[in-house]
Order: C-alpha cells, then structure tokens, then sequence
C-alpha cells in the first residue's frame, strides 16, 4: 500500500469522497467505469472477499493500524500501488459531516450487473424492491434478505442505488452477498408490466405486499408454500414484491401480480415500514430444511 497524508479536504486526489455525488459517482465517464464508496472495515471487507476491486482507500489516522489486513490483502489481490489517504479525524468529520466512528472509506469499481436470469437461476424466493428511493430501507432489505436466506433481489429501474453509500453501509455490507440486478436496467418502462411478465415466465408466482381489499393473509401464503406440491394452489417459486415508502406498490404491479398478501396486524396499525414488512415477510415464508 502507498500511504499518503493528506493535508485538506480540497485535496483533488480524494476528489471521488468529497466533491462527486452518488449519481455522479456511478456515470463518471461512462457506467462500466463508475465507482461507489464503501463506508466502514466491515463494508469494505465483504466488498473485498466479493471480489470488488478498489481504487483507493482514505482512512483516519488512528485506524492505520487496525487495517492492516484489509492492505495486506489488498496487496495480494491489486498490487502494492492501491493509495490509502489518510486524514486526521478532524478533516474526515468536515468531510462526512459527523465523526466517522467506522474509521475507513474506500472508492470501488462498479461491475456490470448480471441479467436477472442468471441471477434467479436455480432461485426458489426472490425479493422485488419497486421504487425505494430511501437509502436506508434500500440497505435494511437487503440485510434482511441476507439474513434470511432469499435467494436474490430485484430492484425496479427507479429504485435506490443498493451500492450508495448509505444503502451499503446500512446492508453491513451483504449487498456484496446477496445475488442482485436492477429488472429492466434503467428502461423505467420496464416495469412493472414487462417485469412481471418476465418473472411469470422464469415460473416465479408473483406475490404484491399491499393492504388491498382482496389481499390473502401472510399466513395463508405460507399454507400455499408449504403445502402438498400436487396441490392446485402450491407455490414453488416465489417472488415478493415490495413497493415504495410512501404510496406503497403501483397500481398496476397490484392488479398484474398473482396475488396481493399483507401482514395481519393489530391494535389498529395500518401498515409497517418497508424494512420491518419486508423482515417479516423473509422470515414467514423461508424455505424449510
């Protein structure tokens, strides 16, 4: 590793951390070579063992020494000309904006994402994000999904970054874990209609989470999973699909899904939030070994 000492924020090597958005950071250039930041060891770890390659590090100074795994391995895989910059905890808070207790940032390269082919195959339980734009219930679901063992996530062409800094930092890194792609790219006509079209045909029973008046219970959805597979109303493969903080799923997902399910709840509580639902859902319907 190059250790480089860093006088100021302003400094235009760390440019990626402190002058470029996340939307910037993922078009710079051209999307094949955009970047994204992974905020903290552990993130940077998973990031690591996914076979993530980084462009540099910036790290506070007290946190040198505790990294030194994180460099040898680098090392090894990259080379020894990968730049750590380091600052003092000082310049880092005037850089985030608050103490960064996690100690390390890191620029990454982005990958090309799989086709949602190759990421369902062999896929019984998948999970749809449609149109979270919050970065921290992006990052709350998909560490649930890995959690909870789902095999795969999908996220609509408007939905979240699941690798901005937020949403990965909040996922404790398992976006780097869980297979996931975006269902149509960035074609935001894609879905929901050509989406679900194109589970349908990968044999994915598609299941909207909404409080709609013909919604079947949780619990009954996991009757249908759970049941004998010559049953008319088994489900093998299964693809939860949940929609956006605010309005909840569209419409049309609702009426073009297979079915609509929703959590019974009490004491007059309407709905959960995202990251709470999407738990719950994850758990109940886990495949049983």
């Amino acid at each position: 590793m190059r250790l480089i000492h860093v006088d100021n924020i302003d400094d235009e090597r760390i440019a990626a951390y402190t002058n470029l958005t996340e939307l910037q950071l993922r078009n710079r250039l051209e999307p094949a070579k955009g970047l994204f930041i992974a905020e903290s060891p552990k993130v940077i770890d998973r990031a690591l063992a996914a076979g993530r390659e980084p462009i540099s590090l910036l790290v506070e100074e007290p946190w040198i020494a505790g990294m030194s795994d994180e460099f040898e391995y680098i090392d090894q895989h990259w080379g020894p000309d990968i730049p750590v910059y380091v600052a003092s905890p000082e310049q880092l808070k005037r850089l985030t904006g608050y103490r960064l207790h996690r100690g390390a940032l890191s620029a990454m390269k982005r990958w090309p994402l799989p086709s949602v082919e190759e990421v369902c195959r062999g896929a019984r339980r998948i999970a749809v994000m449609e149109n979270i734009v919050d970065h921290t219930n992006v990052g709350a679901l998909m560490r649930s999904a890995a959690a909870l063992d789902v095999d795969a996530v999908l996220v609509t062409p408007s939905c979240g970054d699941p690798l901005y800094r937020r949403a990965a930092r909040v996922s404790m890194g398992t976006v780097f874990q869980v297979p996931w792609t975006r269902i149509g790219g960035d074609d935001t006509h894609f879905w929901p209609v050509q989406g679900l079209a194109q589970l349908h045909e990968l044999g994915f029973a598609t299941a909207a989470m909404a409080l709609d008046d013909d919604s079947i219970s949780l619990d009954e959805l996991v009757r249908r999973l759970d049941n004998d597979p010559a049953s008319p109303d088994h489900i093998d493969k299964l693809a939860l699909i949940f929609g956006t903080e605010g309005d909840g799923l569209s419409h049309r997902t609702i009426s073009d899904a297979d079915l609509t399910v929703k959590i019974p709840m009490s004491h007059g509580v309407d709905s959960l939030n995202v990251a709470a639902s999407s738990a719950v859902a994850f758990y109940a319907t886990r495949v049983k070994h």
